[in-house]
């Protein structure tokens, strides 16, 4: 194996005594004073991530729009320039190649991919791409890219911005000059809060990690890891490739039959779920809550009438609500609200019940939808 690289911002996690870990390639800070108090710095103020693990392709030409419409399952006709969309890549069975993140600009677009896919997608892309108008880009190693997240995200960019940030709806973007330096900045997010994006040159990495410090410093902004970037998002019920969706999931089954608009027409993978949905599921993704005290876990078993029904793909003790938390995928028949299973935790059984999500229902992210 190749040895992990490291993200522009690393200095940074070294001189804040981070903890690091190899993570899709690259030595990443899973937490820097703590999981918790980081978490919640985000549900109450405002926290920053080094996010520069993320794939980032540009696609560009005359047949850049029907090239990503062929490629994925929402419509991204319906999205105008400077706007964003949450989409999947299928295979042509129906399994999830990744989800990603597309932003149109006025000649290009750019998609950003999980980390742990970006060969995979590239090489899926390219293996699909028409032999003439449309070009493939990869940037990844040329951009950082930092969120600011939190109630407080506004408050502290405005500080770096000569632009009224009020101006960016919610999945919109702009490209603005922050702290003296031109980049994207888009108004998405992976923790349920308001905040923004700033794909930026790795070059200017440090000098822009510096000044949203800086500027943040009065509302005390935290650095963040990912270990509360996954609670984070787990209490969002924000799926993760890899736990919560992959190759054998389809669409319908992860809960994400809102991003597939089957009538655009034609897509990889369209035929397959149409007929995987004519079927009947045979699994879907839940949210639960535990009845007891307990810490669910990715891989642990789901039981109902002591039969094995299923299994937990995210589990975390929720910072905010105090109760053990997780997505499952279990037959359809027990994945209303209301219905009740257990999980098997250091073999004990412990009862769980089936709610609405998300979990955290008070998040700032709800205000700019």
């Amino acid at each position: 194996m190749s040895e992990a690289k490291n993200t522009p911002f690393y200095d940074k996690h070294i001189l804040l005594h981070a903890k690091l870990v190899d993570f899709a390639g690259y030595k990443m800070p899973i937490f820097y004073k703590g999981i918790v108090p980081e978490h919640k710095s985000v549900r109450n103020s405002i926290g920053v991530f080094d996010v520069s693990h993320m794939g980032e392709f540009y696609v560009s030409g005359s047949g850049a729009l029907d090239f990503i419409q062929r490629m994925t399952t929402n419509d991204v006709s319906r999205i105008g320039d400077w706007q964003a969309q949450y989409s999947s890549m299928l295979y042509e069975n129906g399994g999830i190649v990744d989800d990603l993140l597309i932003y149109r600009l006025p000649e290009k677009f750019l998609l950003v991919v999980n980390a742990s896919n970006l060969q995979k997608d590239w090489d899926w892309l390219n293996s699909h791409k028409p032999s003439d108008g449309v070009e493939l880009h990869n940037a990844s190693d040329d951009i950082g890219l930092l969120a600011v997240q939190g109630p407080r995200a506004q408050s502290v960019m405005q500080k770096l911005v000569n632009y009224d940030l009020d101006k960016i709806a919610y999945y919109h973007l702009a490209e603005l000059e922050v702290a003296g330096q031109k980049m994207i900045l888009a108004r998405t997010g992976y923790t349920g809060e308001d905040g923004f994006e700033l794909y930026l040159p790795a070059a200017v990495a440090s000098k822009t990690w510096d000044a949203v410090m800086e500027a943040g410093k009065s509302a005390n902004i935290a650095p963040c890891g990912l270990g509360c970037r996954d609670s984070l998002r787990l209490e969002m019920k924000y799926a993760l490739y890899g736990n919560d969706m992959d190759e054998n999931s389809n669409p319908y089954e992860a809960g994400l039959g809102w991003i597939v608009k089957l009538e655009k027409g034609a897509f990889i993978g369209r035929e397959a779920i149409i007929d995987a949905k004519a079927k009947g599921l045979p699994k879907k993704l839940v949210c639960f809550e535990l009845l007891e005290r307990g810490f669910p876990r990715h891989g642990y078993k789901v039981f109902k009438d002591s039969i094995e029904i299923g299994v937990v793909t995210s589990g975390t003790f929720s910072p905010m609500l105090d109760v053990g938390i997780g997505l499952a995928y279990v037959p359809p028949e027990i994945s209303k609200s209301g219905s009740t299973f257990e999980i098997k935790i250091r073999n004990v059984n412990i009862p769980a019940i089936v709610v609405k999500p998300p979990f955290w229902k008070n998040g700032t992210v709800k205000l700019r939808k």
